[in-house]
């Protein structure tokens, strides 16, 4: 049962996937319509999912599920991961790849395979103060303080 981002507390579950290009604003339209109509429809086990999602920068797509109302499972996540690679294909992108860093350089959005962003480090095109977006955050919660941080204060740290 899809609901408004905002409604979905603090400890619900999120799974961020970043795009190795950004998205149209006609693909974004599609996608996210797409995704309304899956969260609709989301059960783990016959029941319906409390879900939402967010897209931002026309290249992050956020899908975030109640557990209190009811746990994801192994085949409803299945069935996400299927809705995302649908996406790929669709749009000729990459969105399951945990190897790439997305970061800012002023207001423009990068996106780099994390060699190569290890390489900017080390020619301090890039520093701690870089803005990098933490994908590997679990809950609504930690997204909203600790997704868009300074690499100092991310696991990218360790490239500085």
């Amino acid at each position: 049962m899809f609901v408004p981002f905002e409604s979905l507390p603090d400890d619900s579950k999120i799974w961020i996937y970043q795009s190795n290009r950004k998205f149209s604003d006609i693909e974004i339209q599609e996608i996210e319509h797409e995704l309304k109509i899956f969260l609709d429809n989301w059960t783990a086990h016959g029941q319906h999912l409390e879900a939402s999602f967010v897209t931002r920068y026309n290249r992050f797509i956020i899908i975030a599920v109640n557990q209190e109302v009811q746990a994801a499972t192994g085949c409803s996540i299945d069935a996400s991961v299927q809705l995302i690679q649908t996406f790929e294909q669709k749009y000729n992108v990459d969105l399951l790849d945990k190897m790439n860093v997305t970061f800012k350089m002023g207001e423009h959005v990068a996106f780099k395979p994390l060699i190569e962003f290890k390489k900017l480090a080390k020619e301090k095109a890039v520093s701690g103060n870089t803005i990098v977006f933490n994908n590997l955050l679990n809950t609504v919660g930690e997204w909203k303080d600790f997704w868009e941080v300074p690499a100092s204060e991310s696991w990218h740290n360790r490239f500085f």
